[in-house]
């Protein structure tokens, strides 16, 4: 499966959503799929979409999903978006409706989630080795 992933921070950025990128990276890739890491998508096709941040992909997301509607899109939550954005950013809102999945990292974040969508979510909690 080739999985387009996408995060705001550039390519040698040390920030948390550059290193969650290539640490799922290399997971996806040792569970064989293919992976391009992007800070903006371009258009390419792919069978998925794995982005991070709501409001910070959000011309990305909804990129993808108007020309991939049926494909998966999975939208990794960050704190800033599940304790700020996606409570009073239009575009991050958009992103939650658009997004097939949303991965956590904690199980607090579900109950920032309007209840009609924690459905969607999955808490992945990770590992720092």
């Amino acid at each position: 499966m080739k999985v387009c992933l996408v995060t705001p921070a550039p390519a040698r950025s040390r920030k948390g959503n550059r290193v969650t990128a290539l640490r799922w990276t290399r997971m996806l890739r040792d569970l064989g799929h293919r992976v391009v890491v992007e800070e903006a998508y371009g258009g390419q096709r792919c069978d998925m979409m794995v982005a991070l941040h709501a409001r910070r992909s959000h011309v990305s997301i909804d990129r993808f999903h108007r020309r991939h509607p049926g494909l998966p899109l999975v939208l990794a939550l960050t704190g800033t978006d599940l304790y700020g954005d996606i409570h009073t950013d239009p575009q991050a809102q958009a992103s939650l409706e658009m997004a097939s999945r949303f991965v956590l990292l904690q199980p607090a974040g579900i109950a920032e989630l309007p209840e009609r969508l924690r459905p969607k979510a999955r808490v992945i909690t990770q590992s720092f080795t």
